[in-house]
């Protein structure tokens, strides 16, 4: 069984712009997570808070490639997996691209934890979106569980 859940979304902006909005640790509170420590860059644990949940994580960034590829590992407990956000520039706009791999195939819950995740990438990547088109920076943080 193939474990990786894979999500991918157009964005009408060039990929600096949209590689930016990741790694910076200002701007990324405007579509993802309320703030992370420090830039995101290759070597680097970076802490990722939402105020909303009252919750953090750290991700370990793996790889850089200015405009083009972000590799970070993030989990606990033996739950460790591995994302790699690819941006692809074609003409005024970027295809998206982000490969999550490293679930158990054995876990019992593999299903649900492959929904789940595939659910919280589209909707990062839209709000993402919403955020480079069209200055949207209050989606973040609003779905309801």
């Amino acid at each position: 069984m193939n474990t990786q859940v894979t999500t991918k979304l157009k964005i009408n902006k060039p990929a600096n712009e949209i590689f930016e909005a990741i790694v910076d640790p200002v701007k990324i509170g405007n579509f993802w997570f309320t703030s992370s420590s420090e830039r995101w860059e290759q070597g680097k644990r970076v802490t990722l808070r939402y105020e909303e949940y009252n919750a953090e994580g750290v991700i370990n960034v793996l790889e850089v490639e200015d405009n083009k590829k972000i590799v970070f590992s993030w989990g606990e407990n033996g739950q460790e997996t591995i994302v790699a956000m690819l941006l692809k520039e074609e003409d005024d706009s970027t295809l998206v691209e982000v490969n999550e791999s490293g679930l158990k195939e054995d876990d019992p819950d593999l299903i649900a934890k492959m929904l789940g995740q595939k659910e919280g990438w589209v909707y990062t990547l839209t709000c993402l979106k919403g955020y480079m088109e069209h200055g949207i920076n209050n989606l973040r943080a609003s779905l309801v569980h």
